[in-house]
């Protein structure tokens, strides 16, 4: 940047930093552009992207996720799509999985292509019994080659997790999985709805360790109504007793359409959660608490046991630009430039398969410079961009395109810049989401910095 966009603007820098932020809504980035402005009309525009040869695309990683909707029982935080445990329902939506991955497979944009990763999420994934985990990779496997895959990923809630489950996932080439624990306090699980105890924590882990898995992810999540500052060292403690190679930590966010934000609407004063600064330090002091214990961050939001398990192939890939392939009710996809995402509602998803047509509800083509800061902000979670070679994928100065906006992040102590890298500070760790916005082109900055 020159030295005239580097002088600060004092107005500006203020208002980031003392920006009131709500209790309720959602800001974690995980697409750019933002979702509202993806749209219907778009959608058409898909069977042309999907009718290209691979040639005529740059080549790029291809990574595939797999969306089980399926849950015993609806956490209160949360806000990802999931049903209860429907049991007859199960096996029409595993066929479909199926279904729509083949009928992906045919098309030229992806015909012959191997995949380099692949994700199980949820909903919860190890809800599926042996039977069904063997049937459904292998109906997925005979659409796509994965043999070569440096990554599958299987997400596990610890009560659902047998001996069986773990052999099967093992046998069929899962190589990493995360475990969603989210406390290790008995009383702030069973207040937050969470089915498992600390007990069975213990029991599924060993269970996995026996199994053979070496790459082992724990999710914790910070600022759950009943934490105290205590409660959450104490999780955090026995976290670092078991050792696995990554540990994760979220902040709680509270969107709209959570039954936690239903409880503290129709009960106010009830399960406060905490504010966004004791969030924040909890979160600070956690990643703290982890390097001390021989922990390095890898991202915003994870720490990883020795530079042999840093990588996460799925998220690494998809910030740098990979395609990515989504199937599954509500799952999203980008291939090829264009955002895309399923039908949410299960019947609207299965419908269309049944007549052999993608089950797509909206899609955004992004520009040149929309693809630029996609790569920018996402990439910006893995705690240091390096300028090189995103300059050299679009042919623009990064420091000189986005001179305003990172001069004031770099004046807030967020950011900082060099000639070959934008860095997140410590500081900017906790507040990345919130620090991306400012990197948003001026027509997708429509919203609050932090929406309700």
């Amino acid at each position: 940047m020159s030295s005239e966009s580097t002088q600060p603007d004092p107005t500006r820098e203020a208002a980031l930093v003392e920006l009131p932020e709500p209790a309720f809504g959602s800001y974690f980035v995980s697409a750019y552009p933002p979702f509202f402005c993806w749209s219907s009309g778009q959608v058409t525009g898909l069977a042309d992207l999907l009718a290209r040869p691979p040639a005529s695309v740059p080549a790029s990683p291809l990574g595939l996720y797999v969306h089980v909707p399926f849950c015993v029982q609806r956490c209160q935080y949360c806000y990802y799509l999931s049903y209860d445990d429907r049991g007859e329902a199960r096996k029409d939506y595993l066929e479909a999985l199926g279904t729509e991955l083949e009928l992906y497979a045919r098309r030229p944009l992806l015909a012959g292509r191997a995949l380099d990763f692949v994700y199980f999420g949820g909903g919860t994934p190890s809800i599926l019994s042996v039977p069904e985990i063997e049937r459904l990779f292998a109906r997925l496997q005979r659409c796509i080659s994965w043999s070569g895959a440096r990554e599958v990923t299987f997400e596990c809630a610890p009560r659902s997790v047998t001996e069986a489950k773990a052999r099967a996932l093992k046998a069929a080439g899962v190589n990493r999985v995360s475990l969603g624990v989210q406390q290790l306090d008995d009383a702030v699980l069973a207040r937050n709805g969470r089915l498992h105890g600390v007990a069975d924590v213990e029991r599924a882990y060993d269970v996995l360790r026996r199994a053979g898995f070496d790459a082992l992810n724990v999710d914790l999540m910070v600022g759950l109504p009943g934490e105290s500052e205590g409660s959450f060292r104490r999780s955090l403690e026995r976290v670092i007793e078991l050792a696995p190679e990554q540990v994760t930590l979220y902040l709680l966010e509270i969107p709209h359409n959570t039954p936690l934000y239903r409880r503290l609407r129709d009960e106010p004063g009830r399960d406060e959660p905490a504010s966004w600064p004791e969030k924040r330090a909890r979160l600070a002091r956690g990643f703290e608490r982890l390097a001390a214990a021989g922990y390095t961050p890898r991202s915003a939001y994870t720490a990883v046991r020795g530079e042999e398990h840093r990588a996460f192939v799925y998220q690494d890939e998809q910030y740098r630009g990979a395609d990515l392939l989504g199937i599954g009710a509500s799952s999203f996809s980008y291939l090829a430039g264009t955002h895309f995402q399923n039908h949410a509602r299960l019947e609207t998803y299965l419908e269309p398969l049944t007549n052999g047509i993608l089950p797509v509800a909206r899609a955004h083509a992004l520009s040149a410079r929309e693809r630029l800061v996609r790569e920018l902000v996402l990439q910006l979670k893995l705690l240091r961009v390096p300028l090189a070679p995103l300059e050299e994928k679009f042919g623009l100065p990064v420091l000189e395109t986005f001179a305003e906006p990172l001069r004031h992040l770099v004046a807030t102590g967020w950011l900082e810049i060099t000639d070959d890298a934008i860095t997140l500070t410590a500081q900017g760790i906790p507040r990345v989401d919130r620090l991306l916005l400012e990197l948003y082109l001026p027509e997708h900055r429509d919203l609050p910095l932090l929406p309700g």
